[in-house]
């Protein structure tokens, strides 16, 4: 099966130099009356009915749809909702087809008023032959994407910024005009030992027409799944990055055993931490290479990314958190050396609105053995059990940017390096790992001449035989490593934790890491 992120990442490239914009009217459907409270009475009224799943149009023709059938039904931009004002952002349309068969409902939204936007073939280039002619009338759409504003310095007609394809994943471009990662409205039993995971589908999707020159878009959507149904409001601004404002509400059908709210989906495949013997010509592929925290009681975490030989899962405990989010900082083409820009993919931080109470930040983590799989997810899991019958209203703001949207005071964690033990040169022992963990910041560079930070080190289990920190001989000012080996046996997972300090001076936000020990 072709995977939902490399489908996602061609179909931004369907939208060719196309004819000069034109007055294409849309087919709409009758209007009725429609507001966000509206919405979310919806919502709780469908959650407390039995689920029923989307009713797919037509399988036979949707399984004919393929790959490469899909890539040729081009929306058309004479067509996008809005080509011609009054939002500065037109919206463009994705067909239905083998991998993305359940139909979303698409409605514009204007004094109080909606009306669904009909299917129309017409909208589309089609190849004579598509099997997509077969389809009933007004099957739906597979989803959407805002393109880029028309008065703004790109062809909006080839450049898109935000895209919602396939249950409830959506994913914006930063500030470096790249895909990557992706969010999702909600995470339902991810990796629970007993059940399946559920992926909940944005069925309806409702957008609101802006006043004329606005920079904000405001969509609605109905969230319906086997275990929740849910209403959610996002206001999108696209600035130097994107920023949306998401309002949520959601009403729980079952009882769910991880309930991950805000949810983020990478990929990390290696990097410079670890990587397998000749298993890519590239250096280092990966959208995200950390998780970023920030605590409610203000500490700065840093957790590389992993590879692992097993499916794991890392709860970090939490009250009211300031902020978390699956992280890009590597930056170095050359560190990546291909051509589809993984130094330039968006980092995604996640800010709490509000109180957000007792939980966890839970990190997924899941073995790959190519970049076409998305194995790693963040998300909060509240505290309290999700039953069946309660109900769950949150707000938050995600950010896709280049870096943090809230910078560090601390030196950051600019690399993790793992290896065999010992001193180069000697017999390695047995038992033994080996890590380098480097730091880079202004807490480094003002420290005086000839004094050194301290590693302070902390571990689940296990002795270290060897400790220290120097400045990396680079030439870059508050560039300092720090190396340790640990000795531990037995293949339990182990818990690191790392800071430099100088006295009493915290200088450095804190690494963690689990160690998997070989069996």
């Amino acid at each position: 099966m072709i995977d939902r992120r490399t489908l996602l990442a061609g179909a931004a490239l369907l939208l060719g130099s196309g004819p000069e914009v034109l007055s294409a009217e849309l087919p709409l459907g009758r209007p009725e009356p429609f507001d966000f409270e509206a919405l979310k009475a919806r919502a709780r009224d469908l959650a407390r009915r039995p689920y029923a799943a989307p009713a797919v149009p037509d399988r036979d023709v949707l399984q004919a749809i393929d790959y490469d059938a899909h890539g040729k039904l081009r929306y058309k931009p004479d067509h996008a909702l809005w080509a011609e004002g009054p939002s500065a952002f037109p919206v463009t349309f994705f067909h239905l087809g083998r991998y993305f068969q359940k139909p979303v409902r698409m409605h514009v939204v204007e004094g109080g008023q909606a009306r669904e936007i009909i299917y129309d073939p017409a909208a589309f280039e089609m190849p004579a032959d598509s099997p997509a002619r077969r389809l009933p009338p007004n099957p739906g759409f597979a989803g959407f994407r805002f393109q880029e504003r028309r008065d703004g310095p790109l062809d909006w007609r080839r450049n898109d910024w935000v895209a919602f394809l396939g249950a409830s994943y959506f994913r914006a471009i930063g500030e470096l005009y790249q895909y990557g990662l992706s969010a999702r409205g909600l995470a339902v039993d991810t990796v629970m030992p007993d059940r399946p995971e559920e992926f909940p589908d944005f069925t309806h999707v409702w957008f609101e027409t802006p006043a004329p020159g606005s920079d904000t878009v405001t969509v609605l959507t109905l969230l319906d799944g086997p275990s929740a149904a849910g209403a959610y409001r996002f206001r999108m601004r696209r600035t130097k990055a994107v920023v949306m404002e998401i309002e949520a509400s959601l009403h729980l059908r079952k009882d769910v055993g991880r309930f991950g709210l805000a949810p983020l989906t990478s990929m990390y495949w290696f990097s410079e931490t670890t990587k397998p013997t000749a298993v890519d010509w590239r250096p280092e592929v990966h959208d995200s290479d950390g998780l970023a925290l920030w605590t409610g009681t203000g500490e700065r975490l840093w957790r590389p990314l992993r590879n692992p030989p097993r499916t794991m899962v890392s709860a970090f405990a939490d009250e009211r958190p300031r902020g978390f989010g699956l992280m890009q900082r590597d930056r170095l083409f050359d560190h990546y050396q291909d051509g589809v820009y993984y130094d330039r993919r968006p980092s995604l931080w996640v800010e709490p609105l509000g109180d957000w109470g007792k939980g966890s930040v839970q990190l997924v983590e899941n073995a790959t053995d190519d970049e076409i799989h998305d194995n790693v997810v963040a998300m909060w899991v509240p505290a309290e059990p999700a039953r069946a019958g309660t109900s769950h209203d949150l707000a938050y703001r995600l950010h896709w940017v280049a870096d943090e949207p809230y910078p560090t005071p601390f030196a950051r964690c600019v690399a993790t390096r793992e290896g065999n033990g010992g001193q180069a040169g000697t017999d390695r022992p047995k038992g033994v790992r080996k890590f380098v963990v480097e730091f880079l910041g202004e807490p480094l560079a003002r420290l005086p001449a000839g004094v050194k930070p301290e590693a302070v080190l902390t571990a689940s289990r296990g002795t270290f035989p060897l400790a220290r920190t120097e400045a990396v001989p680079d030439d870059v000012p508050g560039h300092w490593r720090a190396e340790f080996d640990i000795a531990v046996t037995g293949p339990e997972p182990v818990e690191l934790r790392l800071f430099l300090r100088r006295g009493d001076e915290t200088l450095s936000e804190t690494w963690t890491y689990q160690y998997i020990p070989p069996a």
